[in-house]
């Protein structure tokens, strides 16, 4: 498997999230797409789209729903810049579009690919004792402080882990989901006292190894005020692939900010 390769399963999992096609993706126009539910979508997708743009870095292509696509296709097409449609300014229009189905933009991401070079040229040791898991240790793991690696909501779809072992103690661990077909998404967390110490990235890396030798692709997925996350991905030879905005509506926004204030 090459880069190349990669780039594309990719970008083949992002036609099917936004029902379009792979060269949608690399075409000198934006798109848009009436967004529809498919098996063949990230499994925690929650499809179709009220509106999700998504760019490679070559053009915009937007899913969503069928009354607001003209007004979209409008707004993604108003600037020569894509940036500028995933800057502040520019969603405050956005914002206004979709107030007629009651939601507003939510979630905005950078997504992470493995550079195969970076990967296997990758040589930082963790000092502590790494040890492969797999989905039948994870048991007694779906608690909060590894939320991030572990999702309790959907359980069924973790599939391997690499932890880190301090005296017998659990203090990192890296989990990986079988959110596609062809491609498992990665996360990590690491206990706060033992951070800053590239356990991290350590753990990051030997994952993508070993999703890679399991016949997979894996991804990393951060937001992007999350710096910490980013920079750990660039550590382990993940390279920035594609960003993502996506719409959700009042209610679930509202619901989302009540359970962080409630911790």
């Amino acid at each position: 498997m090459d880069n190349h390769t990669i780039l594309r399963i990719a970008m083949q999992q992002s036609a099917y999230d936004c029902n379009c096609a792979p060269e949608d993706f690399t075409a000198e126009k934006n798109s848009v797409h009436e967004s529809i539910a498919t098996d063949k979508a990230r499994r925690y997708l929650e499809l179709p789209h009220i509106c999700n743009l998504v760019s490679y870095g070559t053009n915009i292509v937007a899913s969503g729903q069928r009354d607001l696509l003209p007004e979209i296709e409008r707004f993604i097409n108003r600037s020569p810049d894509i940036e500028h449609c995933f800057e502040t300014p520019g969603l405050y229009p956005l914002n206004k579009i979709l107030a007629k189905a009651g939601a507003r933009i939510c979630f905005m991401a950078d997504y992470f690919l493995p550079d195969i070079d970076a990967v296997f040229r990758y040589n930082n040791r963790c000092p502590y004792e790494i040890k492969v898991m797999e989905a039948p240790e994870f048991g007694g793991l779906y608690i909060p402080e590894w939320k991030n690696a572990l999702c309790v909501d959907r359980k069924h779809l973790d599939r391997l882990g690499v932890g880190a072992f301090h005296k017998g103690k659990l203090i990192a661990l890296a989990g990986c989901s079988a959110d596609c077909d062809t491609m498992w998404q990665i996360g990590v967390d690491v206990l706060p006292e033992y951070r800053r110490q590239g356990i991290a990235s350590a753990l990051t890396n030997r994952l993508a190894r070993e999703t890679f030798e399991r016949g997979f692709v894996p991804f990393y997925c951060a937001a992007w005020s999350n710096v910490k996350s980013v920079k750990n991905a660039v550590r382990s030879g993940f390279v920035p692939a594609w960003v993502e905005a996506t719409a959700k509506s009042d209610a679930f926004i509202e619901d989302m900010m009540k359970k962080d204030r409630q911790g």
